[in-house]
């Protein structure tokens, strides 16, 4: 992967954890764990450890896997939670990140674009509807900074996330353990699951999870960027069809190389000043 170099006093780099071999040990024993056992893990072996969630559904299901593991424990809930408020979320998801946090007793740090707290703000800073015109600034805005802000002030040096294989693209050869090009470790515990098993899970244990699956979504994100997958697709590949509809990108920016984007930022917000 080609990576803008960040210099060595750059607050963005983590000190590693493990090195890259003890990495890849953990990822050969970590294989063919249940989610449960990886979390388990998570919470024994790692540092700064964070939930990144959207609230999506295999995001509410670790969530409650969580939950559990800390109720064994006779603790409270041991993974705290980050949401990144874009300000263009379903009110759906907005309700569900307060419902979630409230029924786990989980502690939820939300974070917004800098300098913004409304969708009308956001418009009035950084211009309206962003996202069609300079969509990998509004990606850098609205996820991309936050989670660096969030990361830093709260000393965050590993991250849980909801992706999974069977989502393809990108996300087809997750590994248990990722880390990124700030040191950052992302475990990914539901990456072998299919959506049909995180649903039964969530039914199962009666997680609360976003009602706009019931009507036909998958992938939720932003309101303007969010449709329903198509009907007719019936694989899990096709689970983030309604993501960026005639699109090429799959991702928002949380899982593409950060000091890339840093830099693109820097630069266009340079030209743009002079």
């Amino acid at each position: 992967m080609s990576a803008a170099t960040p210099t060595d006093t750059d607050s963005d780099v983590l000190t590693p954890q493990y090195t890259s071999k003890q990495i890849e040990k953990f990822n050969v024993e970590l294989e063919n764990k249940s989610p449960q056992e990886i979390l388990t893990w998570a919470v024994d072996n790692l540092d700064g450890l964070y939930q990144t969630t959207a609230f999506g559904l295999t995001g509410t299901a670790a969530l409650d896997m969580i939950s559990k593991i800390s109720l064994d424990r006779e603790e409270t809930h041991l993974v705290p939670l980050i949401f990144m408020d874009t300000l263009h979320h379903f009110s759906e998801t907005v309700q569900l990140a307060e419902t979630a946090s409230d029924t786990y007793l989980a502690p939820l740090h939300t974070y917004t674009p800098p300098g913004v707290s409304t969708a009308d703000e956001f418009a009035a800073k950084y211009g309206d509807k962003l996202w069609e015109t300079d969509e990998s600034t509004y990606d850098y805005l609205v996820k991309v900074e936050p989670a660096a802000r969030a990361y830093k002030e709260l000393g965050v040096k590993a991250v849980i996330t909801g992706r999974r294989k069977s989502q393809g693209a990108d996300r087809a050869a997750l590994k248990v353990l990722e880390v990124d090009e700030r040191g950052l470790i992302k475990v990914n515990p539901l990456g072998n699951w299919t959506f049909k098993q995180v649903k039964e899970y969530v039914d199962k244990e009666g997680v609360p999870y976003n009602p706009l699956l019931d009507q036909g979504y998958r992938s939720i994100g932003d309101v303007h960027s969010t449709a329903p997958p198509d009907p007719n697709a019936a694989n899990d590949a096709s689970e983030r069809s309604g993501r960026w509809q005639g699109k090429s990108k799959t991702e928002c920016g949380l899982h593409t190389n950060y000091f890339e984007m840093k830099k693109k930022f820097e630069e266009k917000t340079k030209a743009q000043e002079q």
